[in-house]
């Protein structure tokens, strides 16, 4: 089996090695979403031996904000930042690719001014808000939005994209049983309320092309009650592939992303390798991971395909380039 050190191909992209730096917000984009110095050289600092770097989280349209310094990919003005962006992580020798999103319902009227969108007028736990049921316009809006951030991806020269499906934000709305309570085509059975999220998996992939990598960070489990399961996301995972995602990222559903349920390094890696034993797509764990033997461990058992080391490489930006050391000592000494 390979190891945490051995490359892997994601498409026709060979990444040096299976280490991943997740998503993690920053707050330190302006307020319109540009980025800043400041941002880039926070990703300079982690990257220098990481394989993959995904680009925290960007809202692809105004009402999809959430935060007031969140970076952004929803305008054509914001490409010339984010081509400096992927320029300087690549020459780092990492892959590089940019997390897309729209908050939903999780967004509040304080930043986006007006009220937030989501699958039914359900207030989002963790929201602040009641928000207003999406109408066919409003779906059609979100569709468009995610399919030109995907554009602007390409035009700033990321390796593709992450479609954010978790963490309950808008997508996750719509598979979780407890936030969609929808009549129409979108919503009342497992297979309907997969749907909308699909169709904007269907449209970044047709903007990506054959070159680009397309991963998917799939909210499996809400960790509530009447929430979502993780044997319903497997049958999602395998549509997911069947749609075109190269990687499935797997994290918490409207639980987020570290619920307080779950202890111990590596909480999610049980939940994805279940989703791993059903596709033939390789799979990123993730959960409070700090220790590289760990890490290496996971891989080579087979229990997932790459490691995502988020709090421990904020943290520490020179995380991944210990963990090699460790590693290559051990293999050394063997």
């Amino acid at each position: 089996m390979p190891s945490l050190l051995d490359p892997i191909f994601l498409r026709n992209l060979k990444i040096r090695n299976r280490i991943v730096m997740p998503p993690m917000a920053t707050e330190l984009s302006t307020r319109d979403g540009e980025v800043t110095e400041k941002l880039i050289q926070h990703y300079v600092k982690r990257s220098r031996d990481v394989g993959l770097v995904i680009i925290e989280h960007s809202y692809v349209s105004g009402n999809g904000k959430l935060s007031d310094h969140q970076l952004g990919i929803y305008c054509d003005r914001l490409i010339e930042g984010l081509s400096r962006l992927s320029k300087k992580i690549k020459e780092n020798g990492a892959a590089v690719i940019i997390q897309i999103n729209h908050a939903g319902g999780k967004a509040s009227s304080r930043i986006i001014g007006e009220t937030p969108i989501a699958p039914s007028p359900i207030k989002i736990p963790g929201g602040t808000e009641n928000p207003r049921e999406m109408n066919f316009k409003d779906l059609m809006e979100v569709k468009d939005a995610f399919r030109e951030a995907a554009r602007r991806a390409v035009e700033a020269g990321f390796d593709g994209v992450e479609i954010h499906g978790a963490h309950g934000f808008l997508l996750n709305q719509f598979t979780s049983p407890i936030t969609n309570r929808r009549i129409d085509a979108y919503g009342g059975n497992p297979a309907k309320r997969m749907k909308f999220p699909l169709e904007i998996v269907e449209e970044v992939r047709r903007m990506l092309g054959e070159d680009k990598i397309l991963l998917y960070r799939i909210g499996a489990v809400d960790l509530l009650p009447g929430g979502l399961t993780v044997e319903e996301s497997m049958k999602f995972a395998l549509k997911l592939e069947e749609y075109g995602v190269d990687v499935i990222d797997v994290s918490g559903g409207l639980c987020g992303s570290r619920p307080p349920s779950l202890t111990g390094q590596g909480y999610f890696i049980p939940i994805a390798e279940k989703i791993k034993n059903v596709v033939g797509i390789p799979v990123i764990g993730v959960g409070g991971i700090k220790d590289p033997l760990y890490a290496d461990e996971i891989v080579r058992s087979g229990r997932v395909d790459l490691v995502a080391v988020g709090r421990a490489m904020l943290n520490n930006p020179d995380w991944a380039s210990k963990a090699i050391e460790t590693l290559r000592k051990i293999e050394a000494d063997s």
